[in-house]
Parts: structure tokens; sequence; C-alpha cells
């Protein structure tokens, strides 16, 4: 398969300069198939979903369906019903936080995360803790990166009533051990939750086999639009949970004294979905599924950028197996941000910052990192040329 014909935006150039999209852990891109579905139905079927008789409002309504049974499929869900369409992972995650502490968090309790979070996966559990009077538990990660699971397993108390870990960190790039994290969990009677932003796409994903209790994705870091997301469950919990916002589309039967709510999964899914992205997911997971990491990247690099004098690369797990194309970096005398604009100038994209994952940046003792992160569609080729480029910008900022 020639993948990179799919995908137009690689062919152009930023500052006279070839693109090399390095920044792929925040957003995809999108191949040909999923913007031609885009706007065919933009131009073809464009109506509200589940509402109408007409005929356009019918093929809406298949396209956001197939979309979710795309999702259903990919995830190996056991139903439809398990699958929450959402705006992203970060509303997935404070669905998820809000409702699940609602329903079975009270004053005292505790969610265990860890150390290695995004943002999406502290705040809302902050925000809905709080309220409840119960707390965060957050298990430390090693100087690999990896979580101490050790650690881990002392605070599996009677307190804690859900653990939400990444599936993959943003940062590190680091498979966490998420079988071992359910098993451990599960034996104590303690549901999990799982990060999938960057999981989903670089981890085959079955939530049966898992075993998972929750799992939160997006859509457009596996090559679908903005604007969609997933948050699968089992069906006990989503059924015994509250909704998490009202309106249209939700509802089974409302009268001003009491209204009762629609079945899953539209229990969750209030007002008008965004039903074009959402039917994108068909030929976005079809893609996924097709594609394939050039298998060279990952050790290229690791042996690669620890050469570079004053480098320091964060995520370095004991078995290679468990590291994703995903290397976040510093180095000595420079500023992230400085690194990252440079480059920019010279065709690549690249992320910097704290990546929305301030509190992990206090743990390495940084301000922020520089992230690359790779994707099917990125070449060896481009591997090489961006160590290259990376070196002759150092060789500028010292």
């Amino acid at each position: 398969m020639d993948i990179r014909s799919q995908f137009p935006v690689l062919g152009r150039k930023v500052y006279g300069k070839e693109l090399v999209y390095l920044d792929n852990a925040a957003t995809s891109q999108r191949p040909l198939k999923v913007l031609e579905l885009q706007e065919r139905i933009c131009r073809e079927s464009n109506a509200n979903v589940h509402r109408a008789v007409h005929a356009l409002s019918g093929e809406a309504t298949e396209y956001y369906e197939d979309g979710r049974e795309a999702v259903r499929r990919f995830i190996n869900a056991p139903g439809r019903e398990n699958v929450i369409l959402t705006s992203g992972t970060t509303a997935s995650l404070n669905l998820l936080a809000t409702c699940f502490t609602e329903r079975y968090v009270g004053k005292g309790d505790k969610v265990v995360i860890s150390q290695a979070e995004h943002h999406s996966n502290i705040v809302p559990w902050q925000i809905a803790l709080s309220k409840a009077g119960a707390s965060l538990e957050v298990i430390p990660v090693d100087e690999r990166g990896e979580l101490c699971m050790d650690e881990f397993r002392k605070v599996l108390d009677g307190r804690v009533k859900l653990v939400s870990v990444a599936h993959v960190s943003n940062v590190l790039g680091i498979v966490n051990p998420v079988e071992e994290i359910i098993r451990e969990a599960h034996s104590k009677g303690i549901p999990v939750a799982l990060d999938g932003a960057q999981g989903i796409v670089h981890q085959k994903v079955d939530v049966q086999a898992l075993d998972c209790d929750f799992y939160a994705f997006s859509g457009h870091k596996i090559y679908a639009p903005t604007g969609i997301g997933v948050l699968y469950g089992k069906k006990t919990f989503l059924e015994e949970m509250p909704p998490y916002m009202g309106g249209g589309d939700m509802i089974d039967k409302v009268t001003f004294e009491k209204t009762t709510y629609a079945p899953l999964p539209l229990k969750y899914e209030a007002g008008t979905p965004n039903y074009v992205a959402a039917a994108c997911f068909a030929p976005a997971l079809d893609f996924a599924l097709e594609a394939g990491m050039d298998d060279r990247i990952v050790p290229y690099l690791m042996d690669e950028l620890p050469k570079i004098e004053g480098l320091h690369l964060y995520g370095n797990p004991a078995g290679r197996e468990r590291k994703i194309p995903l290397f976040s970096f510093t180095v000595d005398g420079t500023h992230p941000s400085d690194i990252a604009q440079i480059m920019d100038k010279l065709g690549f994209a690249l992320r910097s910052g704290h990546v929305c994952a301030e509190p992990l940046m206090d743990v390495l003792g940084v301000p922020g990192i520089v992230r690359a992160s790779f994707a099917p569609y990125n070449t060896f080729e481009e591997c090489c040329r961006f160590v290259e480029a990376l070196k002759r910008v150092l060789s500028m900022l010292r």
C-alpha cells in the first residue's frame, strides 16, 4: 500500500522546505478516504440524526451508526450499547469522572492515577472528587518512566473505587502494563479505566480480552476528524451511572414532573452529535488496520538520540517492545521551544512545552520537553533526516 499518496498534506512545503510531520501524538493527518467521506456527507446528506423520517435524516443516521459499529468492531466491544460517542478523550474522561463519582464514590474514597497522566485524566477527577469529599492517590514512576507496580499494589485497599491510568504515556511513549494493572485491581474488586488516546493508535485494543471496565480515545489521533471520541464502558456500569448531560436524544419521556432516559448508548449522547466525524471512523479505522509502522524507527532513535551531547531522553523502558515511536527530550543549555521553532523553519513539525502533563514535568525536573511522534506515513528516511536536522539546530543554539 502506497501510504503517503493517501495523505495530500504530506506533499506540501513549509518555509520552502518539505514538510516532515512529527506531531502525530497531538493530531494525526487524515487519508483521502476520510476527507472524501467528510465532503460527500456534507454535500449530499447533511441532516440531523435519529429524529426525522425524511431520507436525508435516514442517511445521516446510517452514517453515524456505521461509525459506531466500526468502533465496536475495532475494539471488539460486545455491543453497540457499550460504545458512547463523545467529542474526544477529554470529553470521555470528564463524562466518566462526573458520572462514576456521582454513582460510586463517597467521602474518604479514592481514585488511583499515576504521575504520568495527561491533564485530561487528572483535572476531571479533581473536580468530581472534590465535590464528593474524595481524593486522588498518585502512583509514582521510576527513573525509566515505568510505573512503580509495588507502590500500586500497596494502595489497593477498600477506599479505592477506581483505577484510571494511561494505556500509553503521551510524554514517555511507554506502554504501561495494563493487563497486570487490570488483573491486580480486579482481584480486589476495583474497576479500571484506561486513557487510550495514544494506546488506540499503537496497540491492538481488544476491550474484552483486556477486561478493562472503561476505555477512552479520540478520533483525531487515529486518522479521523477532530470533534469525535469514544468512551467504551461495561454495560453494568453504564446502566447504573447517571446521565452526563440533558437534552435531545438522551430521553425516553419528558414531563415537568419527571424525565426518563433513553437506553444505551443514547443515554449519554445528548444533543446533535458530530455525525460527520463519527461516520469517518469507518474509513479511518480501516486505514489503521491496514497500515503499519516502520519497525526500524524505534531502535534507531533509541540508539541515536542519546548519542547527541547533552540530550536527555525521557521514557526508556526495560523492554523496547514497550516503546512506541514517540520521543520526548531536552538538551542542556537550550530551551525546548527554541529547538522546535528552528526545526519548524527546516520543515519539521514537532511539539514542545509541558504537553498537557505538567505534573510529570515537575517529576522530571524540567519546564517542558521537545516531542517527536511518528505515524505509519512517516518514513525511515524522514527519521534519519530528523536526527541530522536536530544536530544542525543544536549546533546553532549552543
